[in-house]
């Protein structure tokens, strides 16, 4: 086997001499280390040799070197430009082999590790066995959830009651078949339990990274029954019960956007088994053969069709499609986003839960999704505290340009927040303060707002207005 060149630095192998390794710092004459194991040399006693488990290569940019204690990759090694090529773990190895392993970054530990592989090198060949855990292996049970639509790969498997607050240096699948699949950093192992792979469907996942998945081919249509994870502690086995992976293929569910309210739309169903037994559904109000989804009352927004197989051997597909409408049934009023007239309680609620993204003072922020910014609460209020990372929305000048865009709406609402002052200004001239709400063109008032605190402020009665005025004026003629 073509040995892997390590990371350490030319001066740090030069320093390090098997002077500093004495076997009286060792059992016998066995010495304990660390070295970087390349993915296929770590992997291949752990599964019998079924094949060989390649390096990983990310073009996500710095995520592959986060590989200190407790970081994403943590116990891995990398080339420096972008692969992982496996992990750094503790070994046992003759002290007359140390001088062999200096390229694969061996560094002297201080005592026997809880867990170890034992390595042996004879001429350019590496030689490393199965886990030695002198714990014993532990057995803990837990459950696991199958995902087949998902941005990693083919299956994603979501692990419950894996070993926690540990880094991980390497997982194993197991299925009641007999399979055994070896997962690596970053492209197999993420965070906190989740697992993915790809079965040759799905060959790049969402950041772009090709998924390699000759090995996994054969996973679909498994079960499986338990995954081990590898820590510094040794094995710990969780027993996930019977979790069945559906076949997958290349197919496609494809609807027609249309428009809300009453009617249909196209549905195409592509790639799918002659033998898959097809099960379509959308929710309440729509019904759906195999070319055509109609609907009753339903309104604007983004909708999912799903079809499943009844027999259960193959995974489901689903397609989206949105419902637009080209009325807006919220206005602006008194610091909330309320009802518009001729519209229910039930139109605004689902404007409101489909706002998409908004802008202030052109400025434009995503409300839903990843790093979303909450403008709107469920109940229609504005949280003029609202920030973006450190930054606040609203920049407390008083006055502002907003529109909130919503899934399924054909057009934004768009409205005007004035300042006190501003308000205040303009009542001394028209003897009312007014907050300026324009909706497609139209504008509507009602009471002033705090932009600052978002609590409503009460316009000034016109008739207290008024009857300054005359005091004003009976006291001019006195004094006259």
């Amino acid at each position: 086997m073509k040995k892997t060149i390590s990371l350490i630095s030319a001066a740090a192998l030069a320093a390090f001499t098997t002077a500093s390794l004495p076997v009286s710092a060792a059992d016998g004459d066995k010495v304990y280390g660390t070295m970087n194991i390349p993915y296929a040399d770590f992997y291949a006693a752990e599964i019998d040799n079924a094949y060989d488990v390649d390096a990983v290569s990310s073009a996500t940019e710095k995520k592959w070197s986060m590989n200190e204690a407790g970081q994403l990759v943590a116990g891995t090694y990398n080339d420096g430009k972008g692969t992982i090529l496996g992990v750094n773990y503790p070994v046992e190895v003759d002290s007359a082999d140390v001088d062999k392993l200096t390229e694969y970054g061996f560094t002297k530990l201080d005592s026997k590790p809880a867990a170890y592989k034992e390595v042996a090198v004879t001429r350019d060949s590496l030689s490393v066995s199965k886990l030695v855990d002198t714990n014993g292996e532990q057995n803990v049970s837990g459950s696991a959830t199958v995902m087949t639509s998902t941005r990693y790969g083919d299956y994603q498997l979501n692990v419950n009651g894996y070993p926690e607050e540990t880094d991980l240096y390497g997982v194993i699948v197991n299925t009641k078949e007999g399979d055994k699949y070896a997962l690596r950093h970053l492209e197999n192992i993420w965070r906190a339990g989740q697992l993915s792979w790809s079965a040759g469907i799905t060959t790049e996942e969402g950041h772009g990274n090709e998924l390699k998945y000759d090995n996994y081919k054969n996973s679909m249509g498994k079960t499986v029954t338990s995954v081990t994870f590898i820590t510094l502690d040794g094995y710990t086995t969780v027993d996930v019960g019977e979790n069945y992976l559906p076949v997958k293929f290349a197919g496609e569910v494809k609807a027609e956007d249309s428009t809300a309210g009453t009617g249909k739309t196209a549905l195409t169903l592509t790639g799918f088994p002659d033998d898959y037994k097809k099960n379509i559904s959308v929710g309440n109000g729509f019904t759906a053969t195999d070319s055509e989804i109609s609907y009753t009352d339903a309104k604007p927004g983004k909708y999912t069709v799903t079809v499943t197989d009844e027999s259960g051997r193959y995974a489901s597909m689903t397609g989206d499609f949105t419902l637009t409408a080209d009325e807006i049934p919220v206005k602006y009023a008194e610091g909330k986003l309320v009802k518009a007239d001729g519209f229910s309680d039930d139109d605004a609620a689902n404007f409101i839960k489909n706002i998409a993204s908004f802008e202030v003072n052109g400025t434009s922020y995503n409300a839903a999704g990843k790093r979303s910014v909450k403008l709107v609460g469920d109940d229609g209020a504005l949280d003029f505290a609202v920030k973006s990372g450190e930054n606040n929305v609203f920049d407390g000048s008083g006055n502002y340009t907003v529109k909130v865009t919503a899934t399924g709406y054909t057009k934004p609402l768009e409205f005007e927040i004035k300042s006190e002052a501003e308000t205040t200004a303009t009542a001394s001239k028209t003897t009312t303060a007014t907050i300026s709400a324009t909706t497609s063109g139209s504008t509507s008032s009602g009471a002033t707002t705090n932009p600052k605190t978002g609590v409503p402020s009460a316009a000034v009665p016109v008739a207290v207005l008024a009857l300054a005025g005359t005091a004003a004026f009976a006291l001019r003629k006195k004094n006259s």
